[in-house]
């Protein structure tokens, strides 16, 4: 076919140079296509997982504002001292979590074992020098000005692990010794690293993500229920090795109902209570708690939901109850799309770790638990939970990149079986 020649002497056919001028605007939209390309993923589970994330941590340093202030200001004369903190934590966290959910999956179980033996070395880390001792647990490390929680580090480590091995094992798990003696080893380290520094409430959270990922993955009933009552059984020896655990536990049972103990272990319970139940159904107003006026401790941290039910009220909590059965069920999806057992079984030990961690701290602070110091995920105050749990949910975002059934379609068949 023969061109039409154009004015100028230009043909319609295309030349091989090119201006300046011309290839300048080319580049800039290929740039921004680059830099929109970045964190582009198909699977709207994706955008869901990423806009809760991502409203709860906003969501969180608003609350930490809220709820310390008053103590900031008493302490520093800074209203702001431990929201800026977050805000940095948070600004920290979540480019994490963005990165983190731009490595494949396969990378993630490559290295999985070697991060849960780094993991278990840093948390080693708290019986040196090095370690830092607060309120009776020494599961802290402090460099300068700088402190961490390795246990933090281990929750994901643990997670990533018990993934790799059931990966490795996935034609074996009838065979309970394949499963459960790489496993035992695994979980039996990280828990006695965390229990040996007197943390059971982590402990508690590392045994529900132990239990979810082995569930996910796999791991037969009746096995899982040995393993129940194996706990069931070492759990009184645990509690009983220390003394301040056995009188938060004897005054939970007791319903605080000994006034001596009003102003010792049942004062942090009965004050959670008490701003619960001022909040009502519509709260009294951010900002208008009168328990953030210190008397109720850890207000900022363990007992922030109390915060939140006394300024937002009832429907405050709701909502941050929704926000997580909404994650929670994100992450359902991820599972059950997922034809990877690594995929699946990291997904399930995540979605145990902060959905169970959630759980917990939420029954304390309605009196259903013992006092455990466990923290709200990506609403209290902390940078080593903040940022470790931003990661983890960067690893579910990796995954939810990828997945056989994006768009809501449901996975092809394998044989004969709809995993």
């Amino acid at each position: 076919m023969a061109t039409t020649d154009l004015p100028s002497g230009r043909s319609g056919s295309r030349t091989t140079g090119s201006t300046p001028h011309a290839d300048a605007p080319h580049r800039g939209r290929g740039a921004v296509v680059a830099v929109k390309n970045l964190f582009v993923a198909e699977s709207s589970t994706f955008y869901t997982i990423l806009g809760v994330t991502l409203f709860l941590v906003v969501f969180g340093v608003v609350m930490v504002l809220s709820s310390s202030s008053v103590e900031q200001y008493a302490a520093t004369h800074d209203f702001f001292g431990a929201a800026s903190r977050q805000g940095l934590y948070a600004v920290l966290g979540v480019p994490l979590m963005l990165v983190a959910s731009r490595v494949p999956a396969r990378m993630w179980r490559k290295w999985a074992m070697r991060i849960l033996f780094a993991a278990l070395v840093l948390q080693l880390l708290v019986f040196t020098p090095l370690g830092l001792d607060i309120q009776g647990n020494r599961n802290w490390i402090e460099l300068g000005s700088f402190t961490a929680q390795p246990s933090e580090v281990v929750k994901l480590g643990l997670a990533l692990g018990i993934g790799a091995i059931l990966h490795v094992k996935r034609d074996k798990l009838d065979d309970w010794k394949e499963v459960f003696v790489p496993v035992g080893i695994a979980s039996v380290l990280a828990l006695g690293f965390v229990v040996l520094g007197g943390d059971q409430g982590t402990a508690m959270i590392m045994v529900i993500l132990v239990f979810g990922a082995l569930y996910v993955g796999g791991a037969r009933a009746r096995h899982l229920l040995v393993g129940i009552v194996a706990m069931l059984v070492v759990l009184p020896f645990v509690t009983m090795a220390s003394s301040s655990r056995q009188y938060r536990i004897n005054a939970w049972l007791s319903g605080c109902t000994d006034s001596n103990q009003y102003q010792d272990l049942c004062w942090q319970p009965v004050h959670g209570m008490w701003a619960l139940a001022s909040g009502g159904v519509f709260g009294v107003g951010l900002g208008n708690s009168k328990a953030k006026w210190s008397w109720l401790p850890e207000a900022d941290n363990d007992y922030i939901f109390a915060i939140i039910g006394e300024e937002l009220g009832l429907i405050g909590a709701v909502v941050v109850l929704a926000l997580f059965v909404v994650l929670a069920v994100s992450m359902v999806k991820v599972v059950r799309q997922s034809t990877d057992p690594f995929v699946r079984t990291v997904t399930g030990a995540i979605m145990a770790w902060i959905i169970g961690q959630a759980l917990v701290n939420i029954a304390v602070v309605l009196g259903l638990l013992p006092v455990l110091g466990v923290p709200l995920p990506l609403i209290s105050a902390g940078g080593s939970a903040l940022i470790m749990t931003l990661v983890a949910i960067g690893v579910v975002l990796s995954f939810a990149r990828d997945l056989p059934g994006k768009n809501g379609q449901v996975p092809a068949p394998q044989n004969g079986v709809l995993r």
